[in-house]
């Protein structure tokens, strides 16, 4: 992301606005089949229960103003897995709703052209949506303001057409839909209407994922107009349906509730309207989605948790391989469901709605742990337990209503979580994973030792072996053939040439110097020259193998004349080598 242009307050509150406002076209009918007539008041105890998290977001953020939210506030304030924690939920989160919200977007635009391959559509959908990132956060917000604003005034004008056919019409619908009774009483009513309609604040965490791209004081007033838009809309259009629409016909347009009321108020232009809105805004949850998870795991990343090369970043500032990586998650998850979204909102409203929590719960640490710590604002201990005990009233009442999210939520939470453990004890799992080889592999390394000292051994005991061989005056040459023999064909370090000098007579001076040539010339081969006084013959070579130690097969002379004394097999085994 780029930090040389800082977004305003229309932009960053676009971004993350098109999420949250974007729930006012699915959770009105959702509370309503929960609370039934009294689903307009379930919204406004939701809006009641934003209004505390305003502070909360306020207070940890502003106290930490880097990206990453609910992570962030918990890695400040504890340990990096307890943080880790709430960063893989924000990330399961963010997939959900980026998969959801293009696929939901796809599904209105397939209701005006029917045509369209909404599996296709979704792919090229979240393909466009990171491209815009990829381009930049300022490309983005301009995309998003338009989307934003185009949605307010949809919103806005459909208010006004009910309005004027309420006036015009009367209040029967509302009046009748009164008379029904309450399955389960007025309590129960709104608590699974509450349960349900706290989705409808889903995106309220999104704007502290990316506070260091917004200019100084700009976070608060997005907390602030996101408040005001689902205070003010949800509440309201849920209102409208009930006075509209009768109960029993909202479950079978749930899906497009806010559509269906437009067609019956004014006709089909209201109802396309309202339906291309709805894909505009949903599309925009979805680049809300790339916006907030690059922030977060641009933060990840730096933390060492996710490996480094995620970093990169093009010329315009975009850490491009993560917008790539999550466009690839996404595409994975919808192959995955087949595009069958009851999966994903379990996914969607658990972990959520954990995040929100565990918001809470990293404002307490804040307080605890670091109270000299600057901030903004504070809210008070109370209201902060109201809130997260209504979050946990929220995720308990979901679970009771759909037992299956619970379990479809852990089938995608439980991986991520060991994925990112892994990355977090990589290091202990590297040393682990070389104690195992030592393990296994320390006793083929000592018999390997152990046979390699053997061999060297056995080495060293066949070239220890000396050699002798007697010369008689002979020349370089002769000696030369003599030591190229000895290396070509016997395992020795060490040769003794041996003359015998018998008595008034000389060896030539040439000869020692001879050596010494041949000495530089082998010197694998350790050379001793020796003169004996003596005759050579049988008895000699005897005294000199027992006093050497040195077999009589070791010990070379060259071919005798005709004129030698000896025969041969006289001299006990003596080699002829020239």
């Amino acid at each position: 992301m780029s930090t040389t242009k800082k977004l305003n307050e229309i932009a960053a509150t676009a971004i993350c606005g098109n999420d949250i406002s974007s729930s006012c076209l699915y959770v009105s009918a959702l509370a309503i089949i929960y609370a039934q007539q009294y689903a307009w008041l379930a919204l406004l105890i939701v809006a009641g229960v934003l209004f505390l998290f305003r502070r909360i977001y306020g207070e940890v953020v502003g106290a930490l103003p880097l990206n990453g939210g609910a992570y962030n506030a918990l890695l400040n304030t504890t340990r990096k897995s307890t943080a880790s924690l709430a960063a893989t939920l924000t990330l399961l989160s963010y997939m959900a709703t980026a998969v959801i919200s293009a696929s939901e977007a796809m599904h209105y635009v397939h209701s005006i052209w029917h045509s369209m391959p909404v599996i296709i559509a979704t792919i090229l959908l979240l393909a466009l949506f990171m491209g815009l990132t990829i381009l930049g956060i300022g490309e983005s917000s301009k995309v998003a303001i338009g989307i934003f604003v185009f949605h307010l005034v949809s919103l806005t004008l459909l208010v006004l057409v009910c309005g004027y056919y309420l006036l015009s019409n009367g209040f029967e619908v509302l009046q009748a839909n009164y008379q029904l009774p309450v399955k389960g009483g007025i309590k129960e009513a709104l608590f699974f209407g509450f349960a349900a309609a706290m989705l409808g604040i889903s995106g309220f965490e999104s704007s502290a994922n990316f506070v260091e791209e917004q200019a100084e004081g700009v976070f608060p007033k997005t907390l602030r107009n996101m408040w005001i838009v689902v205070s003010i809309f949800n509440p309201l259009m849920a209102f409208l349906a009930l006075s509209i629409i009768p109960i029993a016909e909202v479950n079978a347009n749930q899906e497009a509730l806010l559509s269906f009321m437009g067609s019956k108020i004014a006709g089909n232009w209201l109802s396309t309207l309202v339906s291309v809105d709805a894909a505009l805004v949903l599309s925009g949850a979805v680049l809300t989605a790339y916006v907030g998870v690059s922030g977060l795991l641009e933060r990840m990343t730096l933390d060492r948790i996710l490996p480094n090369f995620l970093l990169h970043k093009n010329r315009r500032g975009s850490a491009y391989r993560i917008v790539i990586l999550f466009f690839l998650l996404c595409v994975s998850i919808l192959f995955i469901t087949r595009g069958e979204l009851g999966a994903l909102a379990g996914v969607y409203t658990i972990s959520f709605l954990l995040v929100m929590a565990l918001f809470g719960f990293g404002n307490i640490l804040l307080k605890i742990k670091r109270q000299k710590l600057p901030r903004p604002e504070r809210a008070t201990p109370l209201s902060i337990i109201i809130a997260i005990v209504a979050v946990g009233a929220a995720i308990a009442g979901n679970a009771i209503m759909n037992p299956q999210y619970l379990g479809v939520f852990l089938e995608y939470f439980i991986p991520a979580l060991i994925l990112v453990t892994i990355m977090l004890n990589r290091t202990k799992l590297l040393w682990g994973v070389l104690e195992v080889i030592k393990y296994l592999f320390d006793p083929i390394q000592k018999f390997v030792g152990k046979a390699n000292q053997g061999i060297l051994n056995l080495i060293n005991e066949i070239n220890s072996q000396e050699f002798v061989f007697f010369a008689k005056g002979d020349d370089v040459s002769v000696l030369n053939k003599v030591m190229q023999y000895i290396t070509r064909n016997e395992h020795t370090r060490k040769l003794k040439i041996v003359t015998i000098v018998e008595k008034g007579q000389t060896t030539p001076d040439r000869l020692k110097t001879d050596i010494e040539v041949l000495d530089r010339e082998y010197p694998e081969v350790q050379i001793e020259y020796i003169e004996i006084p003596g005759t050579f013959g049988p008895e000699i070579i005897k005294d000199l193998s027992k006093k050497w130690k040195i077999p009589i097969n070791f010990m070379f002379i060259g071919s005798p004349t005709d004129r030698f004394p000896y025969r041969i097999e006289q001299l006990g085994g003596v080699r002829l080598i020239i």
